[in-house]
């Protein structure tokens, strides 16, 4: 089974709490349950790099702590992933938890800053810049997630899995917090290693459409992070796997995308 339902996006988690805690709580719960009555070979459901919340370790790894969250969407998130690992131990769920970085390409959601960069550099429309500009993000490719989702789903981790360990953290005392000495289970990344300042980011997306943006620049919001950085090698142990699409690839397909179904032309060659 494969569990991407959620109410996602971090901003809107501050106006609308009770709608994420129903959805990605409650939601997921429904989700577990249906895996323990239906004897679910392997579960592998969406968390979020904003579980890193507070952490500035660069890369982020599987294996740091995630106990400072700094938005409520970002908590429901930590509660899947620690609600499927109580799953996992008390009915041998093999439960696989990936946290997503900045998903992005054709079909995207509408509130993403993809999106409502392209409709507004279209519409000749100010676009708002947060940070001003100065934001690093692991940006990745929606191809690149299905890839990841699909080798996955072929692996459930085991009791006496080891591929994702360091050797940090075997044989002591203090749990890896990407694994599970009690149950099948596991945390990967997947994102992006190489990460792209929003600028760039702006800039590659101004050369797609052939047309500059209007740029109004905004301090950092509440609850947003300076930067991620994903670290792969636990995807990469586990299927040898790593997204690979750069942005100015992935941009230019959403750009395609977006003129084709919106009937926004021409088209760039």
């Amino acid at each position: 089974m494969v569990h991407l339902a959620a109410q996602a996006g971090v901003r809107y988690a501050a106006e609308n709490p009770h709608i994420y805690v129903s959805s990605n709580v409650t939601g997921t719960l429904h989700i577990l349950e249906g895996c323990r009555h239906h004897d679910v070979e392997h579960l592998v459901f969406a968390s979020t790099s904003s579980v890193y919340g507070a952490n500035t370790e660069m890369p982020f790894s599987e294996h740091h702590h995630t106990e400072h969250p700094l938005t409520l969407y970002a908590a429901t998130k930590k509660a899947n992933e620690q609600m499927a690992h109580s799953y996992a131990h008390l009915y041998n769920i093999p439960c696989t938890g990936l946290r997503f970085f900045t998903v992005y390409g054709p079909w995207g959601r509408p509130d993403m800053a993809l999106f409502l960069f392209t409709k507004a550099i279209l519409a000749g429309e100010p676009i708002k810049v947060f940070n001003h500009g100065k934001h690093k993000r692991s940006f990745t490719y929606i191809d690149d997630i299905v890839e990841g989702i699909t080798r996955i789903l072929e692996r459930p981790p085991t009791l006496d899995d080891e591929s994702t360990k360091t050797p940090k953290y075997q044989n002591t005392k203090q749990p890896d917090p990407a694994t599970s000495g009690v149950a099948p289970y596991q945390i990967l990344n997947i994102g992006n290693e190489q990460s792209v300042e929003l600028m760039r980011y702006i800039e590659v997306l101004e050369d797609c459409l052939g047309k500059k943006a209007e740029k109004e620049f905004l301090p950092l919001q509440p609850g947003d992070v300076p930067a991620t950085e994903a670290s792969m090698q636990g995807l990469k142990n586990a299927v040898d796997y790593q997204p690979k699409v750069p942005v100015e690839e992935g941009i230019k397909n959403f750009v395609d995308w977006y003129r084709d179904y919106y009937g926004v032309y021409p088209k760039l060659a």
